[in-house]
């Protein structure tokens, strides 16, 4: 008796396990935090993000003023809940463009192979040797810091690393049996990628692109700490510890409370990537 390739066709399946721990779970608390107030900063802020609301600088901490007021008399809380959009909404934006492009061009040149995987990968290993800091100083001064500038700029740099540990991870499932058959049927590549390679490594791809996120988190605010990122009178929070350097010396609040905002971020983000609370598994079986 024959058996036709295509009923033995493996069912992709997904089971995810719910162990969080306590640890992950604050994280994952104060990620959303932030992320809702990136949405809802103009409904909260007691104050616009540029309007002066006393006529003298770094003022400590008080009822009126929570997080005292920066350089210019500004309310540190409401430039805060507004930076928070452009921190967390650029880096989210560009991390998701640079693995989108990343993983996807990584399977395409893990299932394809040959000239078009070699073409690639020497083109994306140049691009990774330059530096990241350089490479985005150098863009954004040619160009422009506006904000789609900025987010295409972060996603460059990003991409051949993504590129290179999606390759490396679609290499290994590429080899298995079940793509191999899939290949017999004849399935097509946007199948093979969407079907039988991405299943097998959206785990670690997720963990990746929680790494790559602190990475241009932290990148971006570098390039506003040297006046390249978010323009004034917008800022975000590595403008802010940029303008408010001055104050340093005297422990103000302008200073210290948008640096502990990048921590809590990038911090948070490691943690709840070490204590992931989907373990998200692939398994096949016959229809």
């Amino acid at each position: 008796m024959s058996v036709s390739l295509s009923s033995t066709r493996p069912v992709r399946r997904w089971r995810l396990g719910y162990r969080i721990s306590p640890v992950g779970a604050v994280a994952f608390l104060v990620i959303l935090a932030w992320a809702v107030v990136a949405v809802t900063a103009p409904l909260i802020a007691p104050h616009p993000v540029g309007e002066i609301v006393d006529f003298d600088f770094f003022q400590p901490m008080s009822a009126a003023y929570p997080m005292g007021t920066d350089y210019l008399g500004r309310d540190v809380l409401s430039r805060i809940l507004f930076g928070a959009r452009y921190t967390v909404g650029i880096s989210l934006a560009s991390v998701a463009l640079a693995c989108l492009t990343g993983v996807t061009l990584g399977m395409a040149a893990a299932v394809i192979g040959g000239a078009f995987e070699a073409a690639l990968s020497r083109f994306l290993d140049a691009l990774i040797s330059i530096p990241s800091k350089i490479m985005a100083l150098v863009l954004v001064a040619a160009i422009g810091s506006s904000m789609p500038v900025l987010i295409l700029t972060l996603a460059v740099i990003y991409t051949p690393g993504s590129y290179r540990f999606a390759r490396a991870l679609a290499v290994n499932v590429n080899a298995m049996d079940y793509v191999t058959v899939a290949r017999v049927r004849g399935e097509r590549l946007g199948y093979l990628i969407r079907a039988e390679i991405l299943p097998g490594i959206v785990g670690p791809v997720l963990a990746d692109l929680g790494l790559r996120f602190v990475f241009i988190v932290l990148l971006l605010s570098s390039m506003s700490f040297l006046g390249l990122g978010v323009q004034p009178p917008n800022a975000d929070w590595g403008a802010l510890v940029k303008e408010n350097i001055g104050g340093l010396s005297l422990a103000a609040p302008a200073v210290i409370f948008p640096s502990l905002a990048i921590a809590s971020l990038t911090i948070s983000v490691n943690l709840l990537i070490d204590n992931l609370p989907q373990k998200i598994r692939d398994r096949s079986a016959d229809a």
